[in-house]
């Protein structure tokens, strides 16, 4: 069985003896991988518990319609730089320090956004919030493949693959509770207790490897600061690009342009530095190289399509919080069926084949979407959400164990690191792309409606004269009534028009997984149920 190399640049004559998993306990492995895995959990679902409140948190902290935005994009952006710097925080503190710091520091900055005073220090302090719970992302998956060899390594991508699509499916429902329940404060605060459990349970827990604080002292600022820019600019230009008209808006332009820059710089010193903060070298394995873009492919659907239905049930059905809620919460259901299956799937079938198998079902999925009306509700959408959330298991479990089978020991730090990375980018991408799709493909549909009423002649006419003579037992003036009646006929046709883009998204949607299929051949898999291969970098 492979034993876990230590980082480099530790001291000998304190303890040279590498991590041996087999030596520890499965009982005390298990309880490490699940205290982990729920911080995991908190850091993600804090993304979307604050969807359902930012209506309150807005008039709590008496912000504008454009500021409360950024208390959703100062989380996304801090977030998205901390997870690739973590594998190298992981090897200068440990796995122990990095991860109970990183949970102790959410929970502080949960206290802070609930006591936040003003929007100026809620987007500051959900940065931070964002920044350190980003930490607890990849580390938990490196982690996980570091104590566990064999066939219980199976479970790994599965539980943790659950947690990662549960928890935005989770999020603006237990948001909205908390909220009407307690008010917009407490869904910072309910960070607090579990936080400080974790912190703890860590620090009690977790000793799987041991720091090397020399490497702090070899930081690259440059490099770090690059990626920062990078990855920050782009997540920015994603978030605000659909609502301001992409680059005609002059800020939209120039932070493309910065955080293009800012990349090409990133690329100079991850090849040329002698101590860079990420390592790009999983990218040498094809295999890696492939599961990323996978994952970049389910990190699109996954956040896109979780997106989308709110969406579409609040803007076209009217629905409030609560009902939508209840109407996607099968979605979570269906996705705890998967988990047993794709974990026994990866076990015993070549992943390629269950990941050709998950794509397929999730491009399925998403099509019986494309046949929505104006008049679909829970039982409409009940078989669409189920087959769309069992199939992302599917795509999940061997995605990440083609990305991460072939690496131990640091390498595999970087690599969950990076693999995790595109799966935010993907969504990121995701939902700037089809807000963009849905409002072109709506103003595009209302035109051609439009131009179908006033072509309908007599048909449409009538509609006209109906709506009017209804509206005029109530209203007095005739010039009023018409007026009133052409209202309703245009939100008719906006519904409609609506309607038939979200149909319009679902399908471009589908397409995609479809086309990622042409990867899968081009994997090469690690053995099944085997141990990962220690020669692959």
């Amino acid at each position: 069985m492979a034993s876990i190399p230590l980082s480099s640049g530790q001291n000998p004559a304190k303890d040279d003896t590498p991590f041996d998993p087999a030596a520890m306990p499965n009982a005390r492995k298990y309880l490490i991988f699940a205290v982990m895995a729920f911080g995991q959990f908190m850091a993600l679902i804090d993304i979307q518990i604050v969807a359902a409140s930012l209506n309150e948190v807005q008039a709590g902290l008496s912000a504008g319609p454009d500021e409360i935005s950024w208390v959703q994009t100062a989380y996304l952006m801090a977030e998205l730089v901390m997870i690739p710097f973590s594998a190298f925080l992981a090897q200068a503190l440990s796995t122990r320090w990095l991860f109970a710091g990183s949970a102790a520091l959410f929970t502080l900055s949960s206290i802070a956004c609930g006591l936040a005073w003003n929007i100026e220090s809620m987007i500051l302090f959900r940065a931070v919030q964002g920044f350190v719970g980003g930490a607890m992302i990849p580390t938990v998956f490196a982690t996980g493949y570091m104590l566990f060899q064999g066939k219980q390594r199976a479970m790994i991508p599965a539980i943790l693959g659950m947690v990662s699509v549960l928890a935005p499916t989770l999020g603006p429902t237990v948001g909205g509770w908390i909220t009407d329940s307690l008010g917009w404060r407490w869904v910072f605060f309910i960070n607090v207790l579990p936080g400080a459990m974790v912190t703890l349970l860590i620090l009690m827990l977790v000793r799987v490897d041991k720091p090397n604080l020399p490497m702090l002292r070899r930081i690259d600022w440059v490099h770090l600061a690059s990626m920062a820019v990078f990855l920050a600019g782009l997540e920015f230009v994603l978030e605000e690009g659909p609502k301001h008209d992409w680059f005609s808006e002059p800020e939209i332009a120039i932070g493309a342009w910065v955080s293009f820059v800012a990349f090409g710089l990133f690329l100079e010193r991850s090849f040329r530095s002698d101590g860079p903060i990420v390592k790009l070298s999983p990218f040498r394995v094809p295999t890696f190289v492939f599961a990323c873009v996978f994952n970049l492919v389910i990190g699109f659907g996954l956040y896109a399509s979780t997106y989308l239905i709110p969406i579409y049930l609040g803007r076209v059905q009217g629905y409030n919080a609560s009902e939508i809620g209840t109407t996607v919460f099968i979605a979570g259901i269906a996705q705890l069926m998967g988990v047993p299956i794709a974990a026994a799937l990866s076990q015993k079938v070549d992943q390629r084949i269950v990941i050709t198998f998950g794509l397929g079902l999730f491009a399925v999925g998403l099509w019986m979407f494309s046949f929505m009306t104006p008049e679909w509700g829970f039982a409409a959408l009940f078989w669409p959400q189920v087959v769309r959330s069992f199939a992302i298991m599917l795509c999940i479990v061997p995605s990440v164990g083609l990305a991460l089978g072939n690496f131990e020991g640091p390498e595999l730090r970087y690599a969950s690191g990076l693999f995790n990375l595109m799966r935010n980018l993907g969504g990121a991408i995701g939902i700037a792309l089809v807000n963009t799709w849905l409002g072109d493909n709506m103003r595009l549909h209302a035109l051609r409606l439009s131009e179908a009423l006033g072509r309908g002649g007599e048909a449409a006419r009538e509609a006209a004269a109906n709506l009017t003579h209804g509206i005029g037992q109530y209203v007095t003036d005739p010039a009023l009534a018409a007026q009133m009646a052409n209202g309703v006929l245009g939100r008719i046709v906006g519904r409609e028009a609506l309607t038939l883009a979200f149909d319009d998204v679902f399908r471009l949607m589908s397409w995609i997984f479809l086309a990622a299929l042409i990867m899968v051949p081009f994997c090469k898999p690690p053995p099944i149920g085997g141990p990962a291969p220690t020669d692959a970098h």
